[in-house]
């Protein structure tokens, strides 16, 4: 859903595939304009009228009206005159917090609001962009994205491992696959959670109904989707929420936010996954009070990658990197220790 053209596009025109999406078999009929707001990152209803209008909007290699209704096994593709942004990386000056940099490798300390990689809605001022003006030539991964090892949330703060050459981006993604490497994050979710340490085992896949979301398969449905395990461990318990220690054995999209909230205990402020909501807690104004200025503290979901470890590529040499707590969710959590404390 980006910029329009202005006449409907000429069949000679190239079309590029922007998205694809599947309809699930039980989805009642329902607008196609309606449906793709739910699957499509920032996309008005007025733009997804204007690209079905523009004949950007195909149902089954058929273009349709914004007025056609999906119904279950529909093929739609949002096709564009343009290939999509996150193929045109441009390099930006911006400052990269580097934590540890030698011939092979870089790890960074990534800021909270920082996406990673261009992708729909964000095609600047990403981490990439910042990447490929300060090293130029960096080694593509399979998914063609320069020195990428793997990824946090745009509103995540904390470590990444970049690789600078082809031996270092094939030795530590082979690390990350095979589940050698060591990632630990810290997360503040709603709820006591009981046990003191646990694991949280579930395959993750896209939502069925909210392509935004990731969800947990299970029952019939459990072979869907892909295996994630998760390791945590309480390290603080503040009466309505707890912080609590995760650590990855697998790296799937939105694995913490997705396990925790499986659990029942959804991550403070996750908007995307309903933690932007009083969860836990008493019905006093006072108390929603002090929620509203928490999540205006931490405006974004509780979440910080910690600590990272693996083997350097080329040294063989084991290698940890710790970053703290950023201020915001420090004082967040300094919040929630008050109140615990002077709670009756």
């Amino acid at each position: 859903m980006q910029e329009q053209t202005p006449d409907i596009q000429d069949e000679n025109d190239e079309l590029h595939e922007h998205y694809s999406f599947v309809v699930e078999k039980g989805q009642s009929p329902l607008r196609i304009d309606k449906y793709l707001m739910n699957f499509i990152e920032n996309a008005t209803r007025n733009k997804i009228q204007a690209a079905a209008k523009n004949g950007s909007i195909f149902v089954n290699d058929i273009p349709v009206k914004s007025s056609y209704k999906v119904k279950g096994n529909d093929v739609i593709k949002v096709m564009l005159t343009h290939p999509p942004h996150e193929h045109l990386l441009v390099g930006e000056d911006i400052p990269i917090d580097i934590v540890y940099e030698d011939d092979e490798l870089l790890v960074v300390n990534k800021p909270a609001g920082m996406v990673v990689h261009p992708g729909h809605g964000n095609y600047s001022g990403t981490l990439i962009n910042a990447l490929i003006y300060h090293f130029g030539n960096l080694p593509l991964n399979s998914s063609e994205r320069p020195g990428l090892v793997h990824r946090i949330d745009k509103d995540t703060s904390g470590l990444l491992v970049v690789a600078k050459t082809e031996g270092a981006m094939n030795h530590l993604s082979f690390q990350f696959a095979g589940k050698t490497s060591e990632r630990e994050y810290v997360a503040l979710v709603w709820g006591n959670v009981v046990d003191d340490e646990g694991t949280i085992e579930g395959n993750i896949g896209r939502h069925p109904k909210n392509r935004l979301q990731n969800t947990v398969f299970l029952g019939d449905e459990a072979d869907k989707g892909k295996p994630a395990v998760t390791h945590y461990k309480v390290m603080e318990r503040l009466g309505y929420v707890t912080l609590v220690s995760c650590k990855l054995e697998t790296g799937r999209t939105h694995q913490i936010r997705v396990h925790m909230k499986h659990v029942g205990h959804t991550l403070f402020n996750d908007e995307r996954y309903g933690g932007e909501k009083i969860l836990k807690g008493t019905t006093f104004t006072k108390y929603k009070q002090f929620v509203d200025n928490c999540f205006k503290v931490l405006p974004r979901q509780a979440l910080h990658a910690k600590s990272l470890g693996f083997e350097h590529p080329k040294t063989g040499e084991w290698m940890t990197f710790t970053s703290e707590v950023p201020e915001d969710m420090q004082k967040c959590l300094d919040k929630w220790r008050h109140y615990a404390k002077h709670k009756k």
